[in-house]
Order: structure tokens, then C-alpha cells, then sequence
């Protein structure tokens, strides 16, 4: 459990620091990019850890793909981005690509139990 709370911090460390890259852009603050530099930090030192116990393809899946899907909607509200009906294509697309790689890690592979025995 400790692990995925890892994950889940990992990804809002990712999310605060690139919404506050784009902050910083707009406002010309430099505080900003320091507090993007110290989330992204934090989130690949989080990520490293809970890659210790949970599957590098699934973490990374669900730590980019949940990161886009609520850095997408996060713009929505804070910088006034749009949603076309393409994005919202893709960000459907991609819940349900992660959701595959989260269950496709479940089903072990026989070859991989044959070799343990």
C-alpha cells in the first residue's frame, strides 16, 4: 500500500509542477519554475521508489497517463484551454489503455511460472 501512495504522490507532484511551469509562463513569475523544478524532482524520487513493488509499465502508465488526464482538465479551468471532442477522444482512450495495462499485470505469464518452479 505504501507504495502505490507513492505513486499517487509521484503524480501529483508531477501535475503541481507542470501546471506551475505553465503559471509561470504566463505570469512571468520565477517562483514558478522553482516550484516546478521542486515538484518534478519530488515526483521522479517518488516514482523511483514505488517502482520497488509495483510494475515499471503499470506505474508509469498510470503516473503519465493520470498526470495528462488531470493536467488536461486542470487547464480547463486555470488557463482556460479547451476540451475539443479529439481531446476528449484521447483522454478516453487513454483511461482505457491504463486500465488494460493495470489489468494485464494481474494475468501472469505461464512461461514465467514454469521457469519459478
Amino acid at each position: 500500500m505504501f507504495y502505490w501512495i507513492l505513486l499517487v504522490l509521484a503524480i501529483l507532484f508531477e501535475v503541481t509542477g507542470t501546471l506551475s511551469m505553465k503559471w509561470s509562463t504566463l505570469t512571468g513569475s520565477a517562483s514558478g519554475f522553482y516550484i516546478m523544478l521542486l515538484m518534478i524532482a519530488c515526483s521522479y524520487l517518488s516514482l523511483s521508489i514505488a517502482i520497488k513493488k509495483i510494475a515499471l509499465g503499470v506505474a508509469y502508465a498510470m503516473w503519465e497517463g493520470i498526470g495528462i488526464i488531470l493536467i488536461s482538465l486542470f487547464s480547463l479551468g486555470l488557463f482556460n484551454e479547451s476540451l475539443s471532442g479529439y481531446k476528449l477522444l484521447g483522454l478516453t482512450l487513454l483511461i482505457l489503455g491504463i486500465t488494460l495495462i493495470k489489468f494485464g499485470s494481474r494475468i501472469k505469464d505461464p512461461q514465467q511460472h514454469e521457469v519459478a518452479s
